[in-house]
């Protein structure tokens, strides 16, 4: 029997030191289920994805640490519900 669970989406624009603009976005390139979409000047634009609110928040809270990063803002939250199959137990 399919189930469905919460799969979250948010869109973030993290405000970086402009002279560090190209290490931010390498390491915010790296994090598990964040992708970069748009840089320029001191502004990243990021997408990320995660089981829940709070994942996507303790992601953000992780690039607001990086060195170089002024900011990192939630912009847009989406939940999709997501079908997986049976129950693997």
């Amino acid at each position: 029997m399919a189930e469905k669970r919460p799969y979250h989406i948010s869109s973030a624009i993290v405000v970086v030191r402009t002279e560090m603009r190209e290490q931010v976005q390498a390491r915010l390139a790296l994090m598990d289920g964040v992708e970069v979409h748009a840089a320029e000047g001191g502004k990243i634009v990021v997408v990320i994805e995660g089981g829940s609110t709070g994942a996507l928040g303790g992601t953000l809270s992780e690039m607001a640490l990086l060195d170089g990063v002024v900011a990192a803002n939630m912009v847009f939250e989406h939940i999709e519900l997501e079908e997986t199959i049976g129950n693997d137990k």
